[in-house]
């Protein structure tokens, strides 16, 4: 790994893009009416989260997420292609993950699918801003 390969603008737009995906995956009209549902959360009870803790943590996994695709991106070779299938192959991992995680917490498979699909684009995406943004 060649640090001076990585694109530190790219990473921070990657990390940034994870928020955009999310918020278009989880809204009432994609996925979010069934999230709720399947997580068993009501309006009211979101609404009482801890918005900065939620979205600070937030902000710095999406960050380390994105850190540490461009870390295994961080070669000569890198397009966007490649970016985007590495960062489809990270998004198995963390689908595998949540899965698991799920299963476990006996979680239905629309509630593994919601989590994990929006793992794989949102890890999709940032494969594909830091290997086309060379």
């Amino acid at each position: 790994m060649n640090f001076s390969l990585i694109n530190w603008p790219a990473v921070l737009v990657a990390a940034i893009s994870a928020f955009a995906v999310g918020g278009l995956w989880y809204s009432r009209p994609v996925f979010g009416n069934a999230w709720m549902t399947d997580s068993k959360l009501t309006e009211d009870e979101i609404k009482l989260g801890n918005k900065g803790k939620i979205f600070g943590f937030t902000a710095v996994f999406s960050l380390l997420m994105a850190v540490n695709l461009a870390m295994f991106l961080a070669e000569p070779t890198t397009n966007v292609t490649w970016g985007a299938e590495a960062g489809f192959l990270a998004g198995i991992w963390t689908f595998s993950a949540i899965a698991i995680h799920s299963l476990f917490e006996l979680k239905n498979w629309r509630y593994i699918f919601i989590n994990g699909g929006y793992s794989l684009v949102s890890l999709t995406l940032m494969g594909a801003i830091i290997g086309l943004w060379r």
